[in-house]
């Protein structure tokens, strides 16, 4: 049964935001039950994601605390067409769960920004916070990489495969001498095109493989697009320098995302453009002290930047100090 809301007013409260994302997330589990095949799944499930983008359209105004926040969800139309192009069942299961983890996350700072509304605090940095959360775009889809020197050699044993000849018992007999020589060529001749073709192109793919990993492409850490040069010690400098210039907030997060770059260099986790905070801190799980230092760091990374707390020299120092002990201690 398809599913369809009437049209959503230019402005509305924080308050009706929060109830139409509930509404969408109710909506988006029942989807995907259904499409997944479960039995749980209500017989009123949507057939497609139209009612994502009906009840949360591409732009409109939220109020809150008196103030006119601009939202903007136009990341929805990416995902849902990345949805509607996808032919594999998988792929659309996987774009529905972005859009749910989004949603979830923007659901649960919402919470925290209405929770806050009766206490005092800056109406300009809140209005800020919540439409910088609505835009954020840290969930587009990464293409998979392949492994080119794998398929290669799959293919080539696979026709070797083919190749060898099946030997049976030589039966007595004048040809059996015959036979064997002919087996014995034939493997002969085998191994020497198996030892000419990795004599003539196996080290052309791996002088390839090793020249383009040496090659690093710009990278994009929770939406900050990096240069393929720039390196932790160098945003580390620049977190410096917002936190000389008074912007602690922007200094936490630039301080953040180089303590990340830090550890992907050192391959403790690896980098996505499609990867969040706590996607990263999942990855050290099991590191001990590394974990519990590390989220240490990403909670007061996600209250400063995130949530709605200002923060103060104190916390940029804490900030910093943690940063350092973690690159310190993990050398």
């Amino acid at each position: 049964m398809f599913l369809s809301f009437a049209g959503v007013a230019r402005g509305s409260t924080l308050d009706d935001y929060d109830a139409r994302l509930a509404r969408v997330l109710t909506l988006l589990a029942a989807f995907q039950s259904t499409s997944s095949g479960h039995s749980g799944a209500q017989p009123a499930s949507p057939s497609n994601l139209d009612f994502v983008n009906e009840s949360l359209p591409a732009k409109e105004s939220v109020r809150f605390r008196g103030e006119t926040i601009t939202v903007d969800n136009s990341w929805l139309e990416s995902e849902i067409n990345d949805y509607n192009k996808s032919t594999k069942a998988a792929d659309r299961s996987a774009a529905v769960s972005r859009i749910t983890e989004r949603l979830r996350a923007i659901q649960e700072h919402v919470k925290e920004l209405e929770s806050a509304a009766t206490q005092p605090g800056d109406k300009d940095a809140d209005k800020g916070r919540l439409a910088e959360i609505l835009r954020r775009q840290d969930y587009a889809p990464r293409a998979p990489e392949s492994n080119m020197l794998q398929q290669v050699l799959e293919r080539f044993f696979s026709w070797l495969a083919k190749l060898l000849p099946h030997f049976k018992p030589l039966r007595p007999g004048n040809s059996r001498w015959i036979s064997a020589i002919a087996q014995v060529i034939v493997v002969a001749v085998c191994v020497g095109a198996i030892g000419f073709l990795i004599w003539r192109y196996v080290p052309r793919l791996v002088r390839g493989r090793r020249q383009k990993k040496k090659t690093r492409e710009a990278r994009i850490v929770l939406g900050e697009k990096l240069e393929p040069d720039q390196t932790a010690a160098d945003l580390l400098a620049q977190a410096e320098g917002l936190a000389r210039e008074g912007n602690l907030r922007a200094a936490i997060r630039k301080a953040y995302i180089a303590l990340l770059c830090e550890l992907g260099d050192r391959k403790i986790l690896s980098l996505a453009q499609s990867k969040t905070n706590r996607d990263y801190l999942n990855a050290v799980r099991d590191k001990g002290s590394l974990y519990t230092s590390m989220r240490k760091l990403t909670n007061m990374f996600e209250l400063h930047w995130y949530g709605f707390r200002p923060a103060g020299q104190a916390d940029w120092d804490e900030f910093r100090n943690g940063y350092r002990q973690i690159v310190r201690s993990d050398k």
